[in-house]
């Protein structure tokens, strides 16, 4: 039997796990006391590694789509086809594009090769998970500090109040924001004396143990936001202290929100004026406080005006930047200081006009790009660890766009919802074959460290990791086309320069000599260093955002809202987005895909528990069972995110036997925030019905 020291890559918390084989199987993964930062808990999910390392429905050889079969094909043949139907296509006048998914931000070592394949395409039609997801972040903290991953890190370990808005760690382990071991942080909280309030409509695993827990109105998040501030303000409790003389703009913002009347605010988003007030003094009190906001607030149609107020929050409480609120990291590699701030607006796409951000336009407009003829229409598809059909809104008609390609090409394990469409399907090695390193987690860790894990595994002869297969792709493309090959550097090596070129100077040799993880210490003061405005001046008042608040936010509190249910989504600890259906360990239990809807919905509508319902709204219709309960608050219904793998030609056999429905076959395209282009999964009007089964005429 070998021990392997390891990190688990397949949520934002890295924790730290062991890993015991025998040969090449895996006889256990258990969490590693010893590391300083997880202390040696893990979730479910980590056991999971070993399913996906040893599934059988894992491709284990590149394949060609023919007809409705899948054949092998080699490497450098499928190089070779891929990249002369490329030059075919754009010879043509076509245009390529790239959808990079989620788990690239868990694989440090595919990220710097994925620009080789973009330039070698010569396309802007980059898409990502990331607008439907974290964008609206990155936008407000380019706008304020400067530079878009200048993440704010709630301080959880040392602050005395914490608010979660739209936010459920105990089922995410923390999203944009990498906390291991987050309900016993939360015990310790609780335990010195300090509070955790939760708003969200539902009532989550998180606001279960939570002190306190209000319902709130599907995307009436500013509401709630702009009334604190003005429950701050009337209290006399804006009090920024050292931030005092970083904060440009800082008089606009408050012109801005003076417009606006706390009453109104309350009774739009659904929270009691009283608990308005009580909340503000919390936030005020002196004590060190820190207000997050996650998926429920990002992804909403007012995703970029959520952050920024909630920004403002801990900038008017004197918590941001101070030990127990919102905190900068110091990590071991400095992306921030040694990548681009972020750019907004330098083209737009060519069906609707969407600005880029940060080199891409958002996942919305990818149907569009694909389905709408005319000059520009793209006609071959990269897709790397993603999948869109499930995790797009509209998925529908995503799929239906996918078929009409003329290349589609997809870098996977599995043939997914979306793969399937591929002509060709490139996988990688098995996870524990592959090195590991947090590069873009770390960062946003809430306390600094590093840790880098070695292949468990030698690879299989024949087999390449995500990274190779990504830059030999693009060099046979660029070759094709005649361009200059691309330099392909080993990620070992370019991980080491960036440790080197960072502040604390260590090297990749000495994060290998702490096999259990490297403890680099609490977050620290960092401002007005850390900031990279051209002042060092936090923009407290950028020019879109004020006038959003202004127009658009005052147009929809001065609105009727409408009636009808609202859909949300939802996670479960033993789920992962689309990508962890396959795993026989987090499959058992009870079925997931099931309709949170509140009692007195129900019963409006005829509908008893575990009744199969249908759910219509203006992008599709699905049909599920329904699980009625006073955990969702009345007018909002909830359907986790994730399902939906019985779709034609998905190829995994344990997750097509609950294949569940995707909520994005619900979620429309034409809802998302325009500053950021973010999707709005969050506040899906819906209608529901009892699904009534026909009789058979006698």
């Amino acid at each position: 039997m070998t021990t392997h020291f390891r990190t688990c890559h397949i949520c934002e918390a890295n924790c730290g796990i062991v890993v015991e084989t025998q040969g090449r199987t895996v006889l256990s993964i258990k969490g590693d006391p010893e590391n300083p930062f997880s202390r040696g808990h893990i979730c479910p999910k980590a056991t999971a590694i070993a399913d996906l390392e040893s599934d059988p429905d894992r491709l284990r050889t590149p394949v060609k789509r023919v007809g409705e079969d899948w054949q092998p094909i080699g490497w450098d043949q499928a190089y070779a086809e891929i990249a002369a139907r490329v030059a075919t296509i754009r010879a043509a006048g076509g245009e390529t594009a790239i959808y990079v998914g989620n788990p690239t931000a868990h694989n440090y070592s595919v990220t710097p090769q994925i620009p080789l394949l973009r330039k070698a395409l010569g396309s802007r039609n980059n898409f990502s998970a990331s607008s439907v997801d974290q964008v609206p972040h990155q936008l407000v903290q380019m706008w304020m500090y400067g530079h878009n991953a200048l993440f704010p890190i709630p301080d959880i370990d040392r602050t005395h109040h914490m608010v979660i808005i739209g936010g459920n760690p105990l089922a995410s382990n923390g999203s944009v924001w990498t906390v291991p071991d987050v309900r016993k942080r939360i015990q310790a909280l609780q335990a010195r004396g300090g509070t955790l309030t939760v708003i969200d409509p539902r009532r989550t695993e998180t606001a279960a143990i939570a002190d306190t827990h209000h319902f709130i109105r599907p995307g009436s998040d500013p509401a709630l936001l702009v009334g604190l501030l003005l429950a701050l303000d009337a209290a006399g409790l804006v009090a920024p202290g050292r931030l005092a003389p970083m904060l440009a703009g800082w008089d606009d913002v408050w012109a801005a929100l003076r417009r606006f009347d706390i009453a109104a605010c309350a009774a739009a988003c659904g929270v009691a004026e009283a608990e308005i007030h009580r909340l503000a003094a919390v936030l005020g009190s002196g004590e060190p406080a820190v207000v997050y906001g996650r998926i429920g607030v990002s992804t909403a149609e007012f995703g970029t005006l959520n952050h920024w107020l909630i920004n403002l929050l801990n900038i008017a409480t004197g918590n941001l930047d101070r030990a127990g609120g919102a905190m900068f990291s110091s990590p071991a590699v400095d992306i921030v200081g040694q990548t681009g701030s972020g750019t907004r607006g330098r083209f737009h796409s060519r069906v609707s006009g969407h600005p880029e951000l940060l080199g891409e336009y958002p996942a919305v407009a990818m149907a569009e790009e694909i389905a709408t003829p005319g000059e520009g229409q793209v006609r071959a598809l990269f897709t790397i660890a993603g999948n869109p059909v499930l995790s797009v809104p509209d998925g529908g008609a995503l799929d239906s766009a996918l078929s009409g390609l003329e290349l589609m090409v997809s870098i996977d394990m599995y043939v997914t919802a979306t793969s399937a469409h591929a002509h060709y399907i490139l996988p990688p090695c098995g996870p524990l074959e592959k090195d590991h390193y947090p590069l873009f987690l770390a960062p946003i860790a809430t306390r600094n460290f590093a840790n880098y894990s070695p292949p468990v595994f030698d690879r299989k002869p024949g087999t390449k990791s995500d990274w190779e297969i990504v830059a030999e792709l693009a060099r046979a493309i660029a070759g094709m086309q005649g361009q200059p090959l691309p330099n392909i550097v080993p990620p070992r090596e370019t991980l080491d320069r960036m440790l080197r070129n960072s502040p604390r100077g260590l090297t990749l040799a000495d994060i290998e000599a702490h096999p259990h993880g490297l403890d680099l210490g609490a977050h620290e003061p960092r401002l007005p260093e850390r900031l990279k405005t051209p002042d060092k001046t936090i923009a407290c008042a950028p020019e879109l955002l004020v006038a959003d608040l202004t127009g658009r936010f005052a147009a929809w509190l001065a609105a009727t809202p409408g009636d009808g249910l609202l859909l949300i989504g939802r996670r479960h600890v033993r789920n992962n987005n689309s990508w962890l259906g396959n795993s026989p360990r987090l499959a058992k239990g009870p079925p997931r895909c099931t309709l949170m809807i509140a009692p007195v919905d129900a019963a409006a509508r005829d509908i008893a528990d575990g009744d199969m319902v249908g759910i219509t709204s203006t992008a599709g219709h699905v049909e599920v069972a329904a699980e009625i309960t006073d955990s969702v608050m009345p007018g909002v219904v909830s359907l986790p995110h994730g399902f939906g793998h019985g779709r034609k030609g998905v190829r995994l056999g344990v997750a097509r036997q609950r294949p569940g429905v995707s909520i994005n076959d619900l979620t429309s395209r034409d809802r998302f925030d325009p500053l950021s282009g973010n999707a709005a999964l969050v506040g899906t009007p819906v209608t529901v019905t009892r699904v009534v089964e026909a009789v058979a005429a006698e």
